[in-house]
């Protein structure tokens, strides 16, 4: 999978102890919208998507995402390789935290069910929507402005920007 870029805050101890937790993400474009999860809380937009578990592959986790948090169906004949975001920075619990963050272009089937949110995500007040990708872009730059530590939703930002130059919206 083609490395999208890197994000490497240089915030770590480089002989701290490593902790990885990969992620698999949905890029899902419908009707000219992109698939993403809106905070209420903190007025930003992410993409579907989270950890890989022990004993799960990219793309089965991938697609469990997407139904945990969005409540969409993933058809996995459409499954697209789109790239992958290297990241490395302190984590909160952690001396070093790296995550590689893998992105996958996909068709959901028609019909959404109600999302399985976290207490954390609930916290955040999230809510599944298809969104314009320049409104996405917009939105998030503003977040990103107020909150530049947040190197999640700088990577996100960036993935909508890809999405944008590559014109997939």
């Amino acid at each position: 999978m083609e490395l999208l870029f890197e994000i490497d805050k240089k915030d770590y101890d480089p002989d701290g102890e490593v902790f990885r937790r990969p992620s698999a993400r949905a890029v899902i474009i419908q009707d000219g919208k992109i698939a993403v999860i809106y905070s209420r809380k903190n007025k930003f937009y992410k993409i579907p998507g989270g950890g890989v578990e022990a004993g799960e592959d990219n793309i089965s986790a991938m697609i469990r995402e997407v139904k945990e948090e969005v409540g969409l169906t993933v058809k996995p004949e459409t499954v697209k390789e789109f790239g992958y975001v290297h990241r490395i920075q302190r984590g909160k619990h952690e001396p070093v935290f790296i995550q590689d963050n893998f992105y996958y272009l996909c068709s959901v089937e028609d019909g959404q069910e109600l999302p399985q949110y976290s207490d954390a995500e609930k916290r955040e007040e999230f809510v599944p929507v298809f969104v314009d990708l320049t409104e996405a872009i917009r939105v998030n730059e503003e977040y990103v402005k107020e909150n530049s530590l947040d190197s999640m939703i700088e990577r996100e930002l960036r993935v909508l920007k890809i999405i944008q130059e590559k014109q997939l919206c």
